[in-house]
């Protein structure tokens, strides 16, 4: 019997202590969550510093720009191809005057926007119409739109490359569009090769101080109006002067001031955008091979044409003046079905004899 009761009482006695190993295992596992938590605590540190540093780099930086006045014919190499120079008071203002000066090949040009302190290279789409002032390109997410303020103010990206992905910058693009009346294009496609369109007249972004806020007008197009409430007046939201909704550019170290829907949810996402309906039209967004899952539906979105969960393919966001869609539409009133320019005019090719343009730069 006394064998029975100490049998019982080593059993008891290994029944209370077992708990100890496991105790003793969530010690070292609370450990290791503090380890970690403090090592990720200083990358955060070390990415913010990182950030910072360059931005203060930015802000000594002029934009990318070549002087009009060293393209002459004297100066001509790989780098300089312009046929002769001008001065300032000859410089284009955006790609609808490159256009309207008999340059009908899609490139790089040479452009100073009025007020600009600079002369700016851009892109400029002869397709469509032509004149188009590009400002922003999505094509394989080779580039990183998840920038800060100063990098969105600036551009960044590869402008050089004929598919390489670009932000123009926030200063360029104010600059350009406070020229005048401008129409802006998205043109976009899907993993399965299907392509859309969507054009909003009266484009034009604020300056810095009004936190390059944007205004659009009128849509048209096949892709769906998905930027609806940037242009339709609600009472729940102040309006521009011209009726048009406004819309202020944000970046997760730049976020806005007031508290609507729209200024909450961009905190789910770490690029830059002007957030309509939360993630209704994010162009900027995280690049995914089509449909996706993620926490939250922060990926290169359009919603009224694949809805939150699908990330569109490629994207070409461009702006043109308006004048010259109406100096079009007239034109081929008065020329018949080959437009203005003519049959031959549209199957221009950029490396056909007439490529002499003043100020294209090949790429």
């Amino acid at each position: 019997m006394r064998r029975v009761s100490l049998a019982v009482l080593f059993h008891l006695a290994a029944s209370v202590a077992a708990p100890v190993p496991c105790q003793d295992q969530l010690v070292r596992l609370q450990a290791t969550v503090r380890h970690l938590s403090s090592v990720t605590a200083e990358q955060q540190r070390y990415i913010q510093q990182l950030q910072n540093s360059q931005a203060q780099l930015l802000q000594l930086l002029p934009h990318a720009h070549l002087d009009l006045q060293n393209l002459g014919p004297q100066n001509q190499g790989p780098q300089n191809l312009g046929q002769q120079s001008q001065g300032p008071q000859n410089q284009y203002q955006d790609c609808s005057q490159v256009f309207s000066g008999g340059n009908v090949a899609s490139g790089l040009y040479v452009i100073r926007p009025d007020g600009s302190p600079t002369a700016l290279t851009v892109y400029c789409d002869m397709s469509d119409g032509g004149g188009w002032t590009v400002f922003q390109r999505r094509t394989d997410g080779t580039q990183s739109f998840d920038r800060s303020w100063v990098e969105y103010k600036h551009g960044f990206g590869d402008l050089f490359s004929p598919a390489g992905e670009f932000w123009l910058g926030n200063d360029p693009l104010h600059r350009i569009t406070s020229q005048g009346a401008y129409d802006l294009r998205i043109a976009m496609e899907d993993f399965e090769g299907n392509q859309r369109y969507a054009e909003y007249k009266n484009f034009k972004v604020d300056d810095e101080k009004d936190q390059y806020q944007m205004h659009v007008g009128e849509y048209s197009g096949n892709a769906g109006d998905a930027l609806a409430d940037a242009h339709t007046h609600t009472p729940s939201v102040s309006a521009s002067a011209s009726g048009s909704r406004v819309f202020k550019f944000r970046t997760h170290d730049h976020p806005s001031s007031d508290e609507t829907a729209d200024a909450r949810c961009f905190r789910h996402s770490r690029s830059g955008w002007w957030f309509s309906r939360c993630h209704s039209g994010n162009l900027n967004g995280h690049y995914y091979q089509g449909p996706y899952q993620a926490l939250v539906d922060d990926g290169v979105v359009w919603y009224t044409w694949h809805g939150w969960w699908y990330s569109i393919k490629s994207v070409v966001m461009m702006v043109r003046a308006a004048h010259l869609r109406q100096m079009l539409l007239e034109g081929a009133l008065q020329e018949g079905p080959h437009g203005p320019m003519g049959p031959d005019h549209q199957n221009h090719s950029p490396t056909g004899p007439d490529h002499q343009n003043q100020h294209h730069l090949t790429h």
